[in-house]
């Protein structure tokens, strides 16, 4: 079991935490560092409350940045806080969040408490195991309409007010700041350079804009025996054309080795289609997605060579983060077989 909170942490917490939800006092019964999460930490608390409209027993997570950096582009925990608070009042199924604190001297972190949900995020266990996430038709309906719901939210957002508004299309933006990052690198990588200009070749018309996750996959919602409980993660969310969000979500990248289900590894494309289209009224535009496939594996790519570069350069020590330097060549192998002929392919 992982350790959990020293004396010192967990009266500052205990303090915090009894002031935010204005009781007269707040005991950590239990705390454990859970596994899991290359770029945050996640705490689970069991925290009795005296008083205050929440009295009693509350199972919680804390979540805060990890030790190193972090990615470049994921989002502080304020501004996570603030994603998840606009999904929770947009009905999407997510943990209620309930409280932030950005001062240092509560944790050494910044840091916002959410209630716990029921079931695991554990993507390999979740494609191999079909009693988790109760019927895969429905859950891959269901994640099509938590997916068009997080899409119900749209610029101009005062309390989103910290999300770039992209100048340039989506795919541009996208494809620009890539660049940006490759350029400023120290090692080349010639099949991610090909894969940009692709990208600028082949770039769809701009569309509407929308929230989109950004990282909306399985291993960032969590299931029980039932169905879905939440999603999860919103550290890299932002202004950007739905198909983003579609295309991640069935990249091949992100099946964990059920390569035949291609909507997340645990169902069918067009259930999770379905359900997408029967939320947001919207019919997708089928040919469009494969476009933000190839995009998919691109950043991925890119994130699995910072996430490596944290641990080489001696940031954080972290099996999880040497091992994801392995997937790039995957990926750069699985680019070129998607980008084969110059043509867009419609076959998954």
């Amino acid at each position: 079991m992982s350790a959990g909170l020293d004396d010192a942490q967990r009266a500052s917490l205990e303090g915090f935490i009894a002031q935010a939800a204005g009781a007269r006092s707040a005991a950590v019964t239990q705390s454990q560092l859970l596994s899991g999460g290359a770029i945050q930490e996640n705490w689970r608390l069991d925290v009795q409350l005296d008083g205050g409209p929440l009295e009693g027993d509350l199972s919680a997570v804390l979540r805060c940045d990890s030790p190193s950096a972090g990615v470049a582009t994921s989002h502080g925990r304020a501004q996570e806080f603030a994603l998840l608070k606009a999904a929770h009042a947009a009905g999407v199924t997510v943990p209620e969040p309930l409280w932030l604190c950005e001062d240092r001297a509560v944790f050494g972190r910044p840091f916002f408490v959410m209630r716990r949900v029921a079931g695991t995020a554990a993507a390999h266990r979740i494609v191999k195991d079909p009693a988790l996430g109760g019927d895969r038709v429905r859950l891959a309906e269901q994640l099509g309409r938590e997916l068009a719901r997080i899409h119900s939210i749209r610029p101009p957002r005062a309390d989103l007010a910290f999300l770039q508004r992209p100048e340039l299309s989506p795919p541009a933006w996208l494809v620009a700041r890539a660049r940006r990052w490759l350029d400023g690198h120290d090692t080349p990588h010639p099949v991610l350079e090909w894969g940009l200009r692709w990208l600028e070749r082949h770039a769809p018309p701009a569309g509407e804009l929308t929230l989109c996750h950004r990282d909306y996959r399985s291993g960032n919602y969590m299931v029980d025996g039932q169905g879905l409980t939440g999603i999860l993660d919103w550290e890299f969310a932002g202004w950007s054309d739905p198909l983003e969000d579609i295309g991640w979500f069935c990249a091949k990248c992100w099946r964990f080795g059920r390569n035949e289900l291609e909507a997340g590894g645990i169902g069918a494309r067009e259930d999770f289609y379905r359900g997408y289209e029967a939320e947001s009224g919207r019919r997708i535009e089928r040919d469009r997605v494969r476009y933000w496939e190839v995009m998919a594996h691109v950043n991925w790519a890119l994130i699995s060579i910072q996430q490596a570069q944290r641990h080489v350069s001696g940031e954080e020590s972290s099996l999880l983060l040497a091992l994801t330097a392995h997937i790039t060549p995957e990926l750069e192998l699985e680019l070129l077989h998607m980008t084969r002929g110059d043509e867009v392919s419609n076959h998954a």
